[in-house]
């Protein structure tokens, strides 16, 4: 298959098919619920980070979780799981039973340069997240946050994909307003993007540079030159952020993206709101997306605390034992490109794999 072909599958899809045939809504079963209870019971005198399939045992939620990890991988790439009462357990519990079900599904990714295999998504105030993650200036003088710094504030997050096979998200507590997820086929970009403006879609497959900032511990590169789109075996990846490409054109020794490029990239994002539906999370909503063939964003919210109404979602980065193999130029970003193995994630200080 080259990169002119149009992309086939159900990951193909329009916010309108969304909304009428909703095949990524699933239930956990009565049976499943009960064996986390027994699970939560059993594990008390465990830490979060000591918890494994052995220690938390779910033995009747093999066939639900192959049937997860199907929709995940080769149906539409997106799977939001009800079902869960978060309002039963106190935080550690809430710890131990995502962190459970993210070792079920796959294995958890490191998420940042700290070597957090969990992490807590929810306004953290003034000038925390470009603390944690890293803050420049652009070409105007104007403070320019990380993607990481960005997530931990209010405000709206533009289209983009995270680096592991899957994002999960459970949602314990929701915004009084807004904090609306915002979700696209890359899959569909890709072909109304090579329908409409084949000129401009085979330059997203040519490599496009970006940028570390605020990743990577170290790294033997500051910058890296990837395609927003790459196929193998007929099966699309697109690892888009453009926060990296815009950092990366801060660096005097990357190259400057041509006007078409620019153009680009601006419709990629224009296709990915025209195609997108949204979903708002109710606490105990569970949110899996495969990155290689989802686009995700988020609109801006407003907390009340004194309502209870203040935003936070737990955060796994998982690689999964289905995924897909990747193509060669992509081992920069992932490390190992074959498909089902552990890859993606943040490489540690000293530590050269990514597993």
């Amino acid at each position: 298959m080259s990169s002119a072909d149009y992309l086939q599958g159900a990951c193909v899809w329009n916010g309108v098919e969304m909304y009428a045939n909703p095949r990524w809504v699933k239930e956990f079963p009565a049976a499943v619920l009960q064996e986390i209870d027994a699970a939560v019971d059993r594990s008390s005198d465990l830490d979060w980070t000591e918890i494994t399939r052995d220690n938390f045992p779910l033995p009747g939620a093999a066939a639900f979780f192959d049937d997860v990890r199907e929709e995940l991988e080769n149906g539409s790439g997106m799977v939001k799981i009800r079902g869960l009462d978060v309002s039963r357990y106190d935080q550690q519990q809430l710890r131990r039973i995502w962190y459970a079900l993210g070792r079920h599904l796959g294995t958890p990714m490191f998420q940042n340069r700290r070597g957090e295999l969990m992490r807590e998504i929810k306004d953290e105030g003034a000038g925390v997240g470009a603390k944690l993650y890293g803050a420049t200036v652009d070409s105007s003088g104007k403070e320019f946050l990380s993607s990481g710094a960005r997530t931990l504030s209010p405000g709206e997050l533009r289209f983009h994909t995270d680096r592991c096979d899957v994002v999960g998200l459970l949602c314990v507590r929701q915004a009084s307003e807004g904090g609306v997820s915002k979700l696209a086929s890359s899959a569909t970009v890709y072909n109304e993007m090579l329908r409409r403006r084949p000129d401009l879609h085979a330059l997203l497959c040519r490599p496009i540079p970006r940028s570390r900032f605020g990743e990577e511990a170290g790294g033997q590169y500051v910058s890296y030159d990837l395609p927003v789109f790459g196929v193998r075996d007929g099966k699309l990846t697109s690892h888009f952020s453009l926060t990296y490409i815009e950092n990366a054109q801060l660096l005097p020794s990357v190259r400057r993206l041509s006007d078409a490029e620019h153009e680009a990239l601006r419709l990629l994002l224009q296709l990915a709101q025209e195609q997108c539906f949204e979903m708002r999370f109710a606490p105990g909503d569970i949110q899996l997306l495969n990155n290689h063939v989802i686009y995700h964003g988020r609109t801006a919210f407003t907390d009340d605390a004194t309502t209870g109404q203040d935003r936070m979602l737990m955060r796994l980065w998982l690689s999964v034992p289905n995924s897909r193999a990747l193509p060669e130029d992509h081992a920069i970003l992932w490390g190992d490109v074959s498909g089902g193995m552990p890859h993606g994630g943040i490489a540690q200080p000293a530590t050269p794999c990514m597993s």
